[in-house]
């Protein structure tokens, strides 16, 4: 089974996880060789920051190294291990900002991204590069080769302005009240090669609990991709349980797209000709959803074996209904 995931974030990378042991599928085995089974992850770059002349790719990076074994699991974000003297030493020359933390282990794999994308490089070719260390075990792809950064319009008292995603989310905490998300250079970005050929060769897609908003949906503003999805079976797991996020601010990105914060309302803003099953928690088990078949089960990654169940069951309902559509 060739299976396409658009990911973003910590819940996307840890339903991967999961899903690779659903599939049997080995980190040296991103082709599904010896299985049969493959799995292609488009990668949110709406994050990314150019800081301090390096180009940092939260989303790409975090699922590289969560599948590839080098992830902080406690944060869930940055390599295990991790210290941070660079940040200190930058701080110390005054350097900013100081609200993003730079792990020194972390920056070797910012060093070698900025060298390469300056030597000529495109985005999805380091990207393949950086994976021939880590090995994850699926191929991971940029949504776009293209420079496409999310910026949110806030309204901090003193007037609408710009400011980027990554200074909004983790200096301000998404506390500053955001009126609009922006994909800066999404209008005119191409998907990176490969990945409309994923998509069309693709048996099933799998839209993971990832943010709507800022993760999938920054994938979705560039032009093709979710068109291309259309054509195919598309199975997503809720990111809301109980009318809050599982993890994250998700709530404050749907507020400010007039979005409600449920299972039932995400699932409609994805929308009934793009989604045909929706996986809720059994507590948003009275969830309806017109043109899009629910089902309810625990939906909480608590631990490898949970983890496993839910991916198993995405992929059962996506089988299941690519039958019946055939």
């Amino acid at each position: 089974m060739r299976i396409v995931v658009p990911a973003g974030g910590i819940g996307g990378a840890r339903f991967l996880r999961g899903l690779k042991a659903t599939l049997g599928i080995d980190s040296s085995d991103a082709e599904g060789q010896s299985t049969g089974n493959s799995i292609t992850v488009i990668g949110n770059t709406g994050d990314d920051i150019t800081l301090f002349g390096l180009r940092i790719c939260p989303d790409l990076d975090t699922v590289m190294y969560t599948l590839g074994g080098g992830i902080d699991e406690e944060r869930g974000w940055g390599r295990s291990d991790e210290t941070f003297t660079v940040k200190e030493e930058l701080a110390a020359y005054g350097m900013k900002p100081t609200w993003f933390g730079l792990g020194d282990r972390d920056t070797a794999t910012h060093i070698v991204r900025a060298q390469m994308l300056a030597a000529g490089f495109p985005l999805s070719t380091v990207t393949e590069a950086l994976c021939d260390r880590w090995q994850p075990g699926v191929r991971l792809l940029p949504m776009t080769d293209d420079q496409v950064e999310t910026h949110v319009i806030v309204d901090d008292g003193e007037g609408r302005r710009a400011i980027h995603f990554q200074e909004w989310w983790i200096r301000h905490r998404a506390a500053l009240p955001a009126k609009q998300f922006v994909g800066v250079g999404a209008d005119s970005a191409e998907p990176a090669p490969g990945v409309l050929t994923a998509i069309a060769e693709a048996d099933v897609v799998v839209l993971p609990p990832s943010n709507p908003v800022v993760s999938v949906g920054s994938i979705f503003t560039v032009p093709g991709i979710r068109e291309a999805m259309l054509e195919k079976t598309v199975v997503g797991v809720s990111p809301i349980i109980g009318g809050a996020p599982v993890r994250g601010m998700a709530d404050a990105c749907l507020s400010a797209i007039g979005v409600e914060t449920s299972a039932a309302a995400v699932a409609e803003h994805l929308g009934s000709d793009l989604l045909d099953g929706w996986l809720v928690d059994e507590i948003d088990s009275d969830v309806e959803v017109e043109g899009i078949e629910v089902r309810s089960r625990p939906l909480y990654m608590s631990d490898p074996q949970t983890t496993e169940a839910l991916a198993r069951a995405a992929v059962d309902l996506a089988v299941e209904l690519s039958g019946e559509n055939t």
